[in-house]
């Protein structure tokens, strides 16, 4: 995605970025668009662009609180102390809605709707004199209603009744929460337009737009999730299946051969979707690098970690043996002394703060602009790179796929095997053990995306909650001194359900009187 996609028209700019929380009572852009602004393609493409962007900043899905409600599975916990409240609050299942970090889980998905609705109400206005102009009309509604259904999806998953909005807000309007059911349909309408408008996937400068297979991978995800908790509708499995089989049949993706670099390295073959940054477009990515390595860590010129976030204990203990459980944990700390010498102590070790294995897949960025280091020392650690966040990977739908199609049919086809089995063979591990029922290959495949996605963007917590496995999760938790202020309230245990969705913010509550805030909260 080219420079583009972060220069946003100042007059849009101007209002988008004065606002620090989301009223779903205003129209974020007023007259200036709808009377003047949508004359020429140029200006939809900015607007497009848009949509983009309000997904890319600190205030949404640009730093590690985008993540802050999902803390409280067991791919994620952090330090005990420093400035980590707010995903303490979380990672113990008692969250708050004036927890400041979750704004940036509801805000950011709202202004990219707002942003949308804006696309989707006013597109009509743009002259279209010839085929060229109305595809290229086309295509840029696509990705607004594909961005739209990308944004109530996680909102959806995260917070549970919420608002319906399909059209820019008066002033004086007031829209009331609806149930997931509601929610659900408007996503699925959405991405099957996008799917109908746009290209299979995009190449050249337009490389990281959402495409017609991203808008299909992604309904596969809807569905499955769909199959689950609260809807628990089954019958979205065969539906899943074929979403995502339509994706594997075009042949258009293929697993990265190494694990270890679909973390270092943007637009590779299986990246379906993701969020596009630029450190030189002032668009940091700040969820690789600092955010990730331990405080007790620092580079040969002095910088260093924020300690922010790493696997639980026992999380990591149940991690298979293979390649990718080596590219996925960090488990030998390199620590400088006053010389500046460095050394090599295992996590375990009484020299670490809080004796955690942490990340690794998450340490380098892009080709090592978050974090450069040979294998004894650290030469710099920086919290900002130009690493993709991907939101849909291959193996997602290759697993989805295997998923659906043996839970839709009750019996584990060859080729579900065979989809589970790219994934486990890129990881370094044998063929699944063949013959297993439908509940048992399920439970297979829910191991399998512990793993394989361990850490990343709530994936392992929207299976929690889909799958409701708080109870088994709370079970499983360490128990060790270090992390003691993060212990999981035990009580949930009984009644995870009142866990499952994260707060309304209170700001928006107040503004919005009607809403209902989640029950436990």
């Amino acid at each position: 995605m080219n420079a583009k996609y972060y220069l946003i028209p100042l007059a849009i700019a101007a209002v988008l970025g004065t606002a620090s929380c989301v009223k779903l009572t205003e129209d974020p852009k007023g007259d200036l668009t709808a009377k003047s602004y949508f004359t020429s393609q140029n200006d939809l493409d900015a607007s497009v662009s848009s949509i983009y962007q309000r997904l890319s900043v600190d205030g949404a899905w640009a730093f590690t609180n985008k993540s802050t409600s999902y803390f409280g599975a067991d791919d994620l916990t952090t330090d005990p102390g420093l400035n980590k409240q707010d995903f303490r609050e979380f990672d113990k299942l008692e969250g708050t809605a004036i927890n400041g970090s979750i704004r940036a889980q509801w805000s950011g998905p709202w202004y990219a709707i707002y942003q949308a609705n804006n696309v989707l109400a006013n597109y009509e206005r743009v002259p279209t004199i010839d085929d060229n102009a109305k595809l290229a009309v086309t295509r840029s509604v696509g990705q607004a209603y594909f961005l739209r259904g990308l944004s109530y999806f996680m909102l959806v998953r995260t917070f549970g009744n919420i608002p319906l909005v399909t059209k820019p807000l008066a002033t004086d309007d007031r829209p009331v929460q609806v149930g997931p059911d509601k929610i659900y349909e408007l996503i699925i309408s959405d991405l099957k337009t996008a799917a109908s408008m746009l290209p299979d996937k995009w190449d050249g400068k337009d490389i990281g737009r959402a495409g017609a297979l991203a808008s299909r991978a992604l309904l596969a995800n809807v569905y499955l999730t769909m199959a689950g908790w609260p809807l628990n509708q089954t019958s979205n499995f065969a539906l899943a299946a074929a979403e995502a089989d339509a994706v594997i049949k075009s042949k258009k993706y293929e697993l990265v051969p190494e694990y270890a670099d679909v973390f270092t390295t943007n637009f590779n073959s299986e990246a379906i979707f993701g969020i596009v940054f630029n450190v030189g477009g002032n668009a940091p990515n700040r969820s690789f690098g600092s955010t990730s390595v331990p405080l007790e860590e620092s580079g040969a010129d002095g910088s260093g970690g924020w300690d922010d976030f790493y696997p639980e204990v026992n999380f990591y203990l149940a991690a298979p043996q293979c390649k990718r459980t080596d590219a996925t944990f960090y488990t030998t700390f390199k620590l400088k002394d006053d010389k500046g010498k460095f050394r090599q102590v295992p996590w375990s070790s009484a020299e670490t703060r809080v004796q955690h294995p942490y990340y690794k897949k998450f340490r380098a960025g892009l080709a090592g602009d978050g974090v450069r280091e040979t294998a004894t020392e650290i030469l710099t650690i920086q919290p900002s790179t130009n690493k993709t966040t991907d939101v849909i990977r291959y193996a997602e739908t290759l697993l989805t796929y295997a998923e659906a199609s043996a839970m839709a049919t009750g019996n584990p086809s060859g080729d579900a095997y065979n989809a589970i089995n790219l994934v486990r063979h890129r990881a370094g591990l044998p063929d699944l053990t063949p013959g297993l029922s439908a509940a048992a290959f399920r439970d297979s495949i829910t191991f399998e995306r512990k793993y394989e996605f361990a850490g990343e963007f709530g994936q392992r917590w929207f299976d929690i909650v889909r799958l409701q496995l708080l109870p088994k999760v709370i079970s499983e938790r360490s128990k060790d001194d270090k992390v003691e202020q993060n212990q999981l309230n035990e009580k949930y245990a009984g009644t995870p359900a009142t866990r499952y969705y994260a707060p309304i913010p209170f700001n928006d509550l107040v503004q919005n009187p009607q809403w209902n805030q989640n029950p436990g909260y």
